[in-house]
């Protein structure tokens, strides 16, 4: 086995990897750091193709290989033409990085079924059909990869009028566990990031109660960036991580280690 020196631990050249929901928000921000990274990024989006084709031309004028693929990640046909456009355009798929999710608020005893459903299928059946497709490419090319899905600090913490979601991600933490001891025999690493309340535009003045107390309880005092789940993801899809497999890396700016009471 060659141990990569430090300098070229991080560095991704030659790689490919697609991002689920990347047309905005985090899934962005990760798509950012692995191009600047040097990998090849294929830009996964839903709705947000604006802002997809937006990363792309800004990756393409840093003098990255990138594309904007629109697919539902809830659907395996859709998953599976993801993966082969991926593999078209670049010739196979390294890293698979699962982070497309919705965020709905709905309080439990008004949830309607149909609710359930849609967030149970965009946050953990989306992570298992992107996993299952992936991993099959990574097995047929016979030179593994690495598999990082985006949980939360809610599988584990739950909030308000988000008992689906935290049922979600809950899952997703599960079936990281899972897939990391069914494929790790076939080199490929499956683990999770579970980020913090992390900033976007204008939450302070969306939820400024919110903030403040989110800044008080952390030990670090502040919301997280996209950059900092990125770097994560990063890490743990990087030779740097080579022998961890079934984790859950909180990137929570130190709450989840605060006191119950």
């Amino acid at each position: 086995m060659v141990i990569p020196t430090p300098k070229e631990l991080l560095d991704f050249s030659g790689k490919s990897v697609l991002i689920t929901g990347a047309g905005r928000g985090l899934g962005t921000g990760i798509a950012m750091r692995f191009g600047e990274a040097g990998a090849n990024v294929v830009v996964n989006y839903h709705s947000s193709r604006e802002g997809a084709e937006k990363i792309v031309l800004t990756l393409n004028e840093m003098g990255r290989r990138a594309i904007a693929v629109a697919a539902d990640v809830t659907h395996k046909v859709e998953v599976e033409r993801l993966i082969k456009e991926t593999e078209d355009a670049f010739g196979k798929l390294d890293i698979l990085i699962n982070n497309a999710g919705i965020y709905p608020l709905s309080p439990l005893l008004e949830m309607s079924e149909a609710e359930w459903h849609e967030v149970l299928d965009a946050n953990l059946l989306s992570v298992f059909l992107c996993t299952q497709a992936a991993a099959r490419q990574m097995i047929a090319q016979g030179t593994g990869g690495a598999i990082v899905n985006i949980a939360s600090i809610e599988a584990e913490n739950p909030a308000p009028m988000h008992s689906h979601y935290n049922a979600a991600k809950a899952g997703v933490l599960m079936h990281t566990r899972a897939a990391a001891y069914e494929l790790g025999a076939h080199g490929i690493r499956v683990n999770a990031v579970s980020p913090g309340l992390i900033w976007k535009e204008g939450i302070e003045k969306e939820w400024p109660e919110g903030v403040e107390r989110w800044k008080k309880a952390a030990p670090l005092a502040r919301l997280g960036r996209p950059e900092d789940v990125a770097d994560a993801c990063l890490f743990l899809a990087s030779p740097a991580a080579r022998w961890i497999a079934g984790v859950n890396l909180r990137v929570d700016g130190g709450v989840m280690s605060t006191p119950a009471f």
